[in-house]
């Protein structure tokens, strides 16, 4: 027989979940399951919203199962832990990103790539190993296995700083792992938005040379005076494209809507990198010349394990970064996803989870 989510597990929760397709989310009660010898049970104070919560809520990629209670920007603070965890203790500051779980014996889990094991479990709309549902940080509360909670820096604001869990990770990740961490490297940066502007500020810190690419002119100003970026080009203008022929070590595509990739290669120099970021419902174009003529690489990334994870929040601190954040009530939430899905916010919504949740 199938429990009731409010069934599932001995501890009561609280949170905001969509029901249909419709996205539409609405107080939800369930449970969380109790706090076993390495988990970590943390009240949640703040919760990003990222993107992929509306692309989930909505089902935009057809492998969701209702109710979805989306949030893994997750900032908190330890309330128990179990008789076996060394890395916190009660009343640390701590976040959890993207992931709740993993087989922690493959080769990729081995490697410190706990997000590319075949079994990684999502810290929601996925099944746990007890086979239950995972729910996110639109909610109360949460408890998760010690080796997925993040070490919170004492310096990094809880609100500014939990998108870096999901935004930070995946920009962070890319710019390490393809080498454009190195000072004086010349990376772009295509879309200024919730993921843009935070890989600008790690690609600044790491010492690059910053271009932003944008359709919108109307970033120009706030990219450069702002963020510090080096220079701006409009996509949609050919004389500025063609001026910057062959310019970029390599670029981050932080956007998550179709467009065409051979702009972009060529502003790239010979061995450079185009890394998608975003999650494009729709397959890509790719030339295939310009990759041959300059030994190009179009490549992918997605977040990255919790070694990284760590190492990025830790980066972020001792260099001040934080996303750009607009801070809601969680019953302003349907409005902020409206407003997300039109690009109408500077950069990042974030929930003030503990301030605002109220138990219906």
């Amino acid at each position: 027989m199938v429990k009731a989510p409010e069934d599932e597990h001995p501890v009561k929760a609280f949170g905001w979940a969509a029901r249909d397709n419709s996205g539409t989310l609405s107080p939800f009660h369930f449970s969380r399951r109790a706090t076993g010898e390495k988990d970590v049970k943390l009240k949640i104070l703040y919760c990003g919203v990222c993107h992929s919560d509306l692309h989930s809520v909505k089902n935009e990629t057809g492998k969701v199962t209702y109710p979805v209670l989306p949030g893994h920007e997750i900032a908190g603070v330890v309330t128990e832990v179990g008789s076996q965890v060394t890395k916190v203790k009660v009343g640390d500051k701590v976040g959890v990103g993207c992931m709740a779980g993993s087989c922690r014996s493959c080769e990729n889990c081995t490697n410190d790539l706990e997000n590319q094991c075949p079994k990684m479990v999502l810290t929601y709309r996925s099944k746990y190993f007890d086979g239950t549902t995972t729910y996110g940080g639109y909610s109360d509360i949460m408890v998760c296995d010690e080796h997925f909670i993040v070490r919170w820096p004492e310096n990094m604001p809880l609100d500014a700083g939990c998108p870096l869990l999901c935004a930070g990770i995946t920009t962070y990740s890319p710019l390490k792992y393809f080498g454009l961490d190195k000072p004086g490297t010349r990376v772009g940066v295509v879309g200024l938005g919730g993921l843009g502007h935070v890989g600008v500020k790690l690609a600044k810190a790491f010492g690059a040379i910053v271009t932003v690419i944008s359709t919108n002119p109307d970033k120009k100003e706030e990219a450069i005076k702002s963020l510090g970026v080096d220079s701006f080009l409009v996509s949609s203008d050919q004389d500025q494209m063609m001026a910057a022929t062959g310019t970029l070590d390599g670029i981050l595509d932080t956007v998550s809507a179709h467009h065409s990739v051979q702009p972009l290669l060529s502003l790239l120099k010979n061995n450079g990198k185009l890394i998608l970021l975003g999650v494009i419902p729709k397959p890509l174009e790719l030339p295939v010349f310009p990759l041959l003529a300059g030994r190009k690489i179009v490549a992918g990334s997605g977040i990255g394990g919790m070694k990284e994870t760590q190492e990025m929040i830790d980066f972020a601190a001792k260099h001040n970064i934080t996303a750009d954040v607009e801070v809601i009530g969680m019953d302003y939430i349907n409005q902020a996803m409206e407003r997300l899905e039109k690009a109408d916010v500077k950069y990042r919504f974030v929930i003030d989870v503990a301030g605002t949740l109220k138990d219906a």
